[in-house]
């Protein structure tokens, strides 16, 4: 799960792989494969960040079995 900061200034945490698509409209907009639709306060390039580095960190712990 990663961090996110809804437009309310509340902390969610959501799944990266659930994640469809993301918009800039202009608040960042995340489409769920399930149909949620969430706005964050994040830019989407943080967004991709937060997503990139989770899965470093999967990939990382998968290799220290």
């Amino acid at each position: 799960m990663i961090e996110m900061t809804a437009l309310s200034g509340r902390k969610i945490w959501i799944n990266p792989h659930q994640i469809e698509t993301m918009e800039a409209t202009p608040d960042t907009t995340l489409t769920f494969v399930y149909g949620k639709i969430i706005v964050v306060a994040e830019k989407p390039e943080e967004v991709s960040a937060k997503i990139q580095a989770y899965r470093r960190g999967l990939v990382s712990f998968a290799g220290n079995e």
